[in-house]
């Protein structure tokens, strides 16, 4: 079938049924379980360069697999295949060094496609089979700087971009796909060059290619990673014709369902969508099963949002099945989607823009053009950017929904200058909300422009002046970009300075646009001319009355087509004269958008109020405007004289002190919503003063002002890092005030302090870690609450006793590490025995509502509640102790949880497992030699201390931020529009801080590491030997047990070292590092000084120096120490994605969640006698910033998670650890799958 034939076909068959897409490539191919060899076949054995991981090479390398997998889709119900080609561009094979075979690659996993696609069809001729060519976003961000101290940098451009991906889709043509899929989108600007490049094909080849365009939500914000929401991104790649225009990938189906329903209602294409298997679990794989994503996807059929249903991660033949068999259900129900969206002038920046009539006026800001402001100009010369971002940020705060951005100055470099301003606006997100108007009387400034803006953009402007040639060829350029185009009024005989002229050239231009270059008509924005009045020649007298009338023509008679203008040309003549340059402003725009101009570059700055102006004054400007007596000119000239030159342009520049001169609340409040410590003492001692009793100062005044802050922390307004910077303003307020209170209250025993309610914070036994129980303590503070905090390693004697003794009215218990949990069980089950009627709150990393459910609440017979994060703690508390509510949300919790405990315990119970000895033989089969054993260069055992700067480089800031409760990626997140603000400042008060940790040596970094000869013996263990091939210890390890596929293993960790029967020799590594040497000094000064907010910030940052000291060594036991890595290149991006051969794991996370193997190698290293770092009896090592672990340098040694283990395990591991079942079951209850059992009384 030729490709026009099957586009027919395949657009005539969207609108008879819902079309099937297949599941995930990617999680098929990880299931084989592929070697480096077996990414190599025959043809790439001797290549230099690492080729595992590159599941588009398998097209080549394993083609009958990647057949299977696509015969498996068909089979299950798909009407359309996407190839193996995700990943096939130049720009991402560059990662292997294969650039050179890409076509090759794109062609075979075509033709690969194609061939099944074929034989599939020809067992049901009656159901067409279609091949979708995969193009994937690269690795590469187009929008968004990968160096956060330089963020006009790309990594990447459009034209770099346009070549590749016009590489990738010719190759997919010319091996037989039926269509294009360019998916996971999250960065729009990468798809706008794949749809430039895709436009470019089918000119060249004069066919029509259908297009489905597939972007990514990368969380709950609803936006793309560079920020776009669903409808600017829908905006933005909507100018070429397009099969579909949906989402996929990052989110499961419910989380989808929204954005979809968005798109849906504002899209006038079909709509596709491809979900992934829900969200992903701990470690990183997919749960839901294809019953479940069914039930998903029948909400999106019997809403008719989609015409075009597949998979995307974790999804596979079974879920497409089960999705066709929902398609099939549905069908009567579907109706075809209708297409009755009212052609309007649509724009984009982050955000949406429509220019409709209700919109009445879109305002254009004209200050960031350096023909036009001289200080924009001076600004760009001296290239101050960030001044001059400022200006950009002005005319937005100031009301312009649009901002033009000129760059013609005869000394400037126009392509370089527009360039890097448009990559910087990008990076501030409250500036590129708004659409951009690339200005310029130069084609290549323009073109630079469009290269470079994600959204759609206005380019200002092309013309007849040089013929319907270039006026063509520009026209059509702009088109492809995906712009909307300023027609300027101008052809060759010059620019129109009359109606009729005005009227003779907008209806050339509009006829050559709509009807030959396909322009949509309502991209098109027609500038007619705004020239000066009042000049004092009579041949002008009518220029603002010809634009009028040219408008209302234009509106009438060109469709949809729109009209827009420099206003202030206008008042030229009346220079310096600003409060009459106003006034005209505003008449001129009154008057044209009564005839039909809905936009206009206007500085709001110079902008009045129509009735406002000065009736007088309105009158002669009028009479100009209008043209209304052959004097006006003189009249208006003589009145300008007669009155003041007053600017009404009011100094956009708050001053700083400005908030000093409100109430004494006021000034409070503004203090505590700042985080402004200057005055608080001067403004309490007023405040003082102005009551009876000094209480009342906190019970009015600065309760007053936390509310406010509680308030705009819960709706989202304020972040964590600001609460806690309120909290150490409220903290030095309350505490000038205690000894005016205790002198009261001596004075007057009634006088005491109210509070919201008394809670008891703790870190439970053998727990150090605290940062997030700080958190909670301080936001709980700041609404009200008396903290009690005893610390941490709280034994639950003293937890209880103090609880008794304070009266409290909550008890909130925290944890990090794993046996917390059961520290949790112990401490409720203790509580329970004294009969304790207080509510517990649950926190801590490793806690959760599910563990909260199963295993604490059904210990205690009064409240247990979970709590997620800060943000949450104060809604909980509150209604813990209010009265109205107290009963019904303890009620609704333990019907919650009640049955939370039972569908988790439910399917637990339907889970199935191996024996032990099942899982043994099944193992990971490795073919052992000695070639992949590498000697380390050193054996033995090592102290070493590192300079703190020499970490830097090595610091992943993403968990950071999630320390403080700010959720993104890092550096994204700096310019995120919810947190971005907020983010910037915690980023740049850390930096600060480390500035100091660094030069002043707060901190001591200490490590510790081993490397030693060891077998693997008994299938799961790991003998450790000296040199002279005496055994020191054993390090045990645990085997998966759950049932799983005829091709995944059941793996242990000790599967990645050499069994002793190999007769080879092979080797483990065992590290400890710390940089907490100093930390909790530096933290008790802060608190000290009541400053939580630098109290929490000095952990969170020795946390991220600890991790990073991990990452550091570990590199250098790859490349020297061990040097099993010697030749290894990677960034610290890749350092942080694991990119790098062998494993670190550590005790107590998914792979080992055993603690107890802490004590061997404490043991093998003797890291207390080293380092100084000691381990608490639930083996948490102390001081808190520290990380210990194992080195495994196996090429296929991989992270995992062990999951749930049986009681044959369970026995055989407390015989090889030579304990009892009992404490056995204590260290690893979290992982025994009896435990998840349901009880008789449960059942």
């Amino acid at each position: 079938m030729s490709t026009t034939l099957i586009h027919t076909d395949i657009r005539s068959l969207l609108k008879q049924r819902t079309l099937v897409l297949d599941g995930a490539m990617g999680t098929m191919l990880q299931a084989y379980r592929f070697s480096e060899e077996n990414f190599r076949g025959e043809r790439f054995a001797d290549f230099a360069h690492p080729l595992k991981g590159n599941n588009d090479l398998l097209s080549i390398t394993q083609p009958d697999v990647v057949k299977e997998v696509h015969r498996q889709y068909l089979l299950a119900g798909a009407d359309i295949l996407s190839t193996n080609t995700f990943s096939g561009t130049t720009i991402a094979m560059a990662d292997y060094h294969l650039e050179d075979i890409v076509y090759e690659l794109n062609y075979q996993s075509a033709k690969i496609a194609r061939e099944v696609a074929d034989e599939v069809e020809a067992l049901d001729p009656n159901k067409p089979r279609y091949v979708a060519g995969a193009i994937g976003p690269t690795n590469k961000t187009a929008s968004l700087s990968p160096d956060v101290n330089n963020p006009g940098y790309r990594a990447i451009t459009f034209e770099e971009l346009r070549i590749a991906y016009k590489q990738q889709a010719e190759a997919l043509l010319d091996g037989g796909c039926d269509l294009l899929l360019v998916e996971t989108i999250f960065d729009t600007l990468n798809a706008k060059a794949a749809l430039f490049a895709i436009d470019e094909i089918q000119a060249e080849r004069g066919i029509d290619i259908p297009i489905m365009i597939s972007g990514t939500i990368t969380d709950a914000s609803g936006r793309t990673l560079s920020g776009q929401t669903v409808e600017a991104f829908l905006i933005s790649i909507a100018h070429i014709p397009l099969l579909s225009i949906g989402f996929n990938c990052a989110l499961g189906a419910e989380q989808l369902e929204p954005y979809v329903k968005q798109l849906s209602q504002h899209a006038a294409v079909n709509i596709s969508a491809h979900p992934n298997a829900g969200l992903p679990n701990a470690f990183g794989e997919y749960d839901q099963t294809p019953t479940e994503m069914k039930e998903l996807i029948d909400s999106f059929l019997s809403q008719n949002l989609v015409q075009i249903i597949g998979g995307c991660c974790g999804t596979t033949p079974e879920h497409i099945k089960l999705i066709a068999q929902a398609v099939a259900e549905h069908s009567k129900d579907r109706q075809p989607k209708q297409y009755n969206l009212k052609p309007v002038l649509a724009l984009s920046g982050l955000e949406p823009l429509y220019v409709t009539a209700e919109a009445n006026f879109i305002n254009i800001g004209e200050r960031t053009n350096v023909t036009g402001s001289r200080k924009f100009l001076r600004l760009i010369k001296e290239e101050k950017f960030d001044e001059a971002l400022a200006v950009a940020r002005e005319q937005v705060e100031g009301g312009a929904q649009v901002i033009d951005i000129n760059m013609d100055e005869g000394l400037l470099d126009g392509v370089h200058c527009m360039t890097n301003f448009l990559n910087l606006i990008a990076s501030e997100p409250d500036i590129a909300k708004v659409p951009i108007m690339i200005d310029s009387s130069k084609w290549e400034i323009i073109e630079a422009g469009l290269r470079v803006v994600q959204g759609k953009a206005i380019v200002n402007s092309i013309s007849l002046k040089e013929g319907e040639e270039l006026f063509t060829e520009h026209a059509k350029l702009i088109k492809r970009y995906g712009a909307a185009t300023v027609v300027m009024a101008f052809d060759e005989k010059g620019q129109a300075d009359s109606l009729e002229r005005r009227i003779e050239i907008c209806q050339r231009s509009y006829d050559i646009l709509v009807n030959q270059v396909n322009f949509a008509p309502q991209d098109i924005i027609f500038d007619p001319n705004i020239f000066p009045v009042a000049t004092g020649m009579e041949e002008h007298n009518n220029n603002a009355l010809d634009f009028f009338n040219a408008t209302k023509w234009i509106r009438e008679n060109l469709p949809y087509a729109n009209v827009s203008g420099g206003v202030s040309n206008v008042s030229f003549s009346f220079r310096g004269n600003n409060k009459v340059r106003e006034a005209m402003h505003a008449a001129f725009l009154y008057h044209a958008i009564q005839h039909g101009m809905n936009m206009g570059i206007v500085n709001p700055e110079m902008l009045e109020v129509y009735d406002e102006v000065d009736k007088d004054l309105m009158k002669h400007v009028e009479d100009v405007l209008l043209n209304r007596r052959d004097d006006a000119t003189e009249r208006l000239l003589d009145f300008a004289e007669s009155i003041k030159n007053e600017s009404a342009i009011q100094s956009t520049e708050i001053k700083v002190e400005e908030w000093r001169s409100g109430s004494i609340q006021d000034r409070l409040t503004h203090a505590l919503v700042k985080g402004i410590e200057t005055y608080v003492i001067e403004d309490t001692e007023e405040a003082r003063l102005s009551v009876p009793q000094p209480i009342q100062v906190i019970e009015q005044y600065l309760m007053n002002g936390m509310n406010v802050v509680g308030d705009l922390f819960g709706a989202g307004k304020m972040f964590l890092p600001q609460v806690v910077k309120s909290a150490r303003v409220m903290k030095k307020a309350v505490a000038y005030l205690l000894p005016f209170i205790e002198e009261s209250k001596k004075q007057n025993a009634e006088a005491s302090v109210g509070n919201a309610g008394k809670i008891l914070m703790a870190t439970v036994r053998g727990d150090v870690h605290d940062i997030g129980k700080n958190i909670v303590a301080v936001v709980l503070a700041c609404n009200n609450y008396e903290i009690i905090d005893l610390g941490v390693m709280v034994p639950p004697e003293k937890i209880i006793e103090t609880a008794i003794k304070e009266q409290v009215d909550i008890i909130g218990l925290s944890g990090l590490i794993t046996p917390s949990l059961d520290e949790m069980v112990h401490l409720a089950k203790e509580l329970d025995k004294v009969n304790s009627n207080i509510p517990i709150m649950i926190g801590g990393a490793t806690t959760s509502r599910v563990h909260t459910a199963v295993k604490i609440a059904p210990e205690y017979k009064n409240c247990v509640v979970h709590v997620h994060d800060a943000s949450r703690s104060v809604t909980i508390a509150n209604q813990l102790l209010q009265k109205e509510v107290e009963a019904t949300f303890k009620d609704n919790i333990k019907e919650e949880y009640d049955q939370l405990r039972r569908d988790y315990l439910g399917r637990a119970r339907d889970k199935s497992y191996i024996t032990i000895e099942q899982a043994r033989a099944n193992k990971v089969k490795i073919e052992w030699d000695a070639k992949d054993i590498v000697k380390p260069n050193f054996i033995g055992t090592k102290t070493l201390t590192v300079e703190l700067d020499e970490l830097l480089p090595f610091i992943d800031w993403a968990p950071f931020f999630r320390s403080w409760q700010l959720y993104g990626k890092f550096p994204q997140i700096l310019t995120d529009e919810v947190v971005g603000q907020t983010a910037t400042q915690v980023y740049d008060d850390a930096l600060i801080m480390l500035d100091k940790i660094i030069n002043e040596r707060w901190f001591e970094a200490r490590g510790v590491l081993g490397i030693f000869p060891a077998n693997q013996v008994n299938d799961d263990d790991i003998e450790v030997y000296n040199e002279q091939g005496e055994t020191l210890d054993k390090l045990l390890t645990l085997r998966q047990q759950s049932l799983k596929n005829i091709k995944a293993p059941n793996i242990a960790l000790a599967d990645f070292v050499a069994p002793k029967e190999s007769g080879l020799e092979d080797y483990i590594g065992l590290f400890a590092v710390s940089t907490g040497f100093g930390v909790d000094e530096i933290a008790k000064e802060y608190e000290d000084d009541l400053d939580d907010y630098n109290a929490i910030m000095v952990k969170a940052l020795a946390d991220r120096l600890v991790e990073a000291f991990a990452e550091y060594l570990h590199r250098r036991v790859r490349k020297e120490i061990w040097g099993y890595a010697s030749a290894e290149r990677l960034s610290n991006e890749e350092l942080i994605k694991e990119a790098y051969q062998g494993i670190r794991p550590a005790p107590g996370y998914p792979a080992c969640p055993d603690h107890l193997e802490k004590g061997t190698i404490w043991k093998l290293l003797q890291v207390e006698e080293r380092i100084g770092v000691s381990l608490t009896e639930s083996y948490a090592m102390f001081p808190a910033a520290a990380v210990s672990g194992y080195y495994f340098a196996h090429p296929q040694s991989r992270y995992f998670g062990l999951g749930k283990i049986e009681q044959d395990q369970l026995e055989d591991y407390a015989n090889r650890r030579n304990i009892s079942i009992e404490e056995a079951e204590r260290w690893l209850s979290p992982n025994l799958a009896q435990n998840n059992k349901l009880t008789t009384n449960e059942s």
